[in-house]
């Protein structure tokens, strides 16, 4: 049946319920975590990013920050501005770890940073919200997983799409069958804007004294000081993953949160600068093909972003079965129906017409549960329409599922697990690259295939 905005709404109440973050639940669980039923965080790399996902944390019920860390001095004095003059602040993260009073941390660091970052978190007794994608290269994975069964941690990585009710919303209709068999699923994240491909604006003060160059760089290959180096990581190989971890990591997250896949058997990708030629060694347009195999059957992943795209930004999947499509989009969701047909159809319009009426008939006889009076068109398409409320905003949606889980020690929607399958996908497209050719992986191994 049709669903319109009311009734979606209505919906999406049970489908937050049905992936472990209600409200009231929350609200009644919040006495497991501290005396003072409030989940003390600490953000970990405060740029833009680490910045906006903790003002969202924020604005949920029981939830406190006390402390910043960030190797540019500018963002810990607008840590203050923005959060409050008593949070505390520093360049060393250990610092905070060191606090007895904080329950977890939000890890918004580059990607080189990850693994060690929520090691020690762990380590420490924090729970750990993780930004995608969660690893810089496949060592960090295994590592990542055993630090949180180890420490009985809980590791949400970040990639919001899976907690947004649009997606869990896709998921029970591809489980349903409404578009029949999956075999194939399209996405694309395509932008066309200075800012949209990293080129982020450097502080006038930037400086080795304002920056923290060395703890920057870290365990990556050293260099001097370079400013774009560390306000535009994103653009290199060293410290990020390129357009594969940043964008198609999203794309991974939200098809196998839907499909219930556990990763891609086999992967190609191409691309390469083809406008941003500012130093940067990393694409700005990248295609990818995958195959998956699983219990319903074999399909294919096709994923495209292009940051020089001709026109606005743009975002969304297409799930294609045999009886019709799932679209997602930033509105919300569209189920196009197109039921097969119940015989194999005609094509008599070139034979004469006392040969069509012949064949007519001796068609009928044969397919009668075809009732069609055109033999050779399809008259039941029907198309159902799923519209987010104004406003929406899924990562508020997946701290609630991260500060849920914390409470009841449950694991989240998108553990460390899940985050190293999707990934381990995405990271596939630089191997292919790199190589010249298509490679393997073994989704549930979770590891390359020679």
């Amino acid at each position: 049946m049709p669903l319109n905005r009311r009734s979606f709404l209505k919906h999406a109440g049970l489908a937050a319920a049905a992936t472990r973050f209600p409200l009231m639940a929350l609200a009644q669980e919040q006495r497991r975590i501290s005396p003072n039923d409030t989940i003390q965080i600490a953000l970990i790399g405060a740029g833009g990013r680490g910045q906006s996902i903790t003002r969202n944390a924020l604005t949920l019920p029981g939830v406190k920050l006390l402390a910043v860390a960030d190797c540019y001095d500018g963002r810990l004095a607008h840590s203050k501005e923005i959060f409050g003059a008593d949070v505390m602040t520093t360049r060393d993260y250990k610092e905070i770890l060191a606090r007895k009073d904080i329950d977890a941390v939000v890890i918004a660091t580059p990607d080189h940073w990850h693994r060690q970052t929520a090691l020690d978190a762990m380590a420490a007794g924090k729970d750990v919200y993780c930004e995608k994608p969660m690893i810089h290269e496949y060592a960090d994975g295994p590592l990542m997983i055993e630090g949180a069964k180890k420490h009985s941690r809980i590791l949400q990585v970040g990639s919001q799409r899976v907690s947004n009710i649009a997606y869990v919303k896709a998921k029970e209709l591809l489980a349903s069958g409404a578009i029949g068999k999956l075999n194939m699923v399209q996405a694309h994240w395509d932008r066309n804007s200075a800012q949209g491909a990293w080129e982020y604006t450097v502080p006038l003060d930037a400086n080795t004294q304002t920056c923290d160059w060395p703890r920057f760089e870290g365990s990556a290959p050293k260099h001097a000081w370079d400013p774009e180096r560390f306000f535009q990581w994103r653009k290199y190989k060293d410290y990020g993953t390129g357009v594969a971890g940043d964008l198609f990591v999203h794309l991974f997250s939200g098809t196998h949160f839907i499909t219930g896949s556990h990763g891609p058997t086999k992967a190609y990708a191409t691309g390469g600068l083809r406008f941003w030629n500012d130093g940067r060694d990393v694409p700005d347009v990248l295609l990818g093909l995958f195959d998956y195999s699983g219990p319903g059957g074999d399909w294919n992943l096709e994923l495209r972003v292009n940051f020089v795209d001709g026109g606005a930004e743009g975002e969304g999947f297409t799930f294609t079965g045999s009886e019709g499509t799932l679209e997602i989009n930033s509105k919300g969701l569209i189920l196009n129906r197109v039921p097969r047909e119940k015989g194999p159809g005609m094509s008599i319009e070139s034979f004469t017409l006392d040969m069509q009426k012949r064949l007519r008939q001796d068609y009928l006889q044969k397919h009668p549960e075809d009732t069609r009076l055109q033999l050779n068109t399809i008259t039941d398409n029907a198309t159902e329409t799923y519209l987010l409320p104004g406003g929406y905003n899924d990562v508020v949606d997946h701290f609630r599922n991260f500060f849920s889980s914390m409470r009841t020690r449950q694991e989240p929607v998108e553990d460390a697990t899940f985050g190293y399958r999707a990934a381990g996908a995405a990271l596939l497209c630089l191997q292919s690259m790199e190589k010249g050719t298509a490679v393997r992986w073994d989704p549930e191994a979770m590891k390359l295939k020679a």
